[in-house]
């Protein structure tokens, strides 16, 4: 093998590496996608919340009125919603189907029914 072959398959090698490497950071640092949520008595909007699996999510629940909870028990997430404040739930659902997301923090006669759907595709 000849030193031109070495320098070569090193540059190339090299090149590969740096590649891999900045595709696996983009996709590590990728922006999550922001949905932002009003939970208010007794309902959040919107009600029906649609993603992809494997998708950076940001849910951004806000409570205008009284305190609540959101529960998305399915992918084992939970957030305290208090009013003046943005509470979050960040996460990348790794399962396909229809999931129940509800208010867990009693609001007020009504509070039974309160509840969402989250639909990952």
């Amino acid at each position: 093998m000849s030193r031109i072959d070495s320098s070569k398959r090193s540059l190339l090698l090299a090149g590969t590496a740096l590649a891999l490497g900045s595709a696996a950071y983009a996709a590590g640092t990728a922006k999550p996608r922001v949905i932002k949520v009003v939970a208010k008595k007794f309902e959040f909007v919107p009600a029906e919340i649609r993603v992809k699996q494997g998708e950076a999510v940001r849910l951004q629940f806000t409570a205008p009125e009284v305190p609540m909870g959101v529960n998305l028990a399915d992918f084992n997430q939970r957030v305290d919603v208090v009013p003046g404040k943005t509470a979050v739930i960040e996460f990348a659902p790794d399962k396909v189907g229809s999931f129940t997301f509800l208010c867990d923090v009693f609001c007020g006669s009504g509070h039974e029914d309160m509840s969402g759907t989250l639909i990952v595709t």
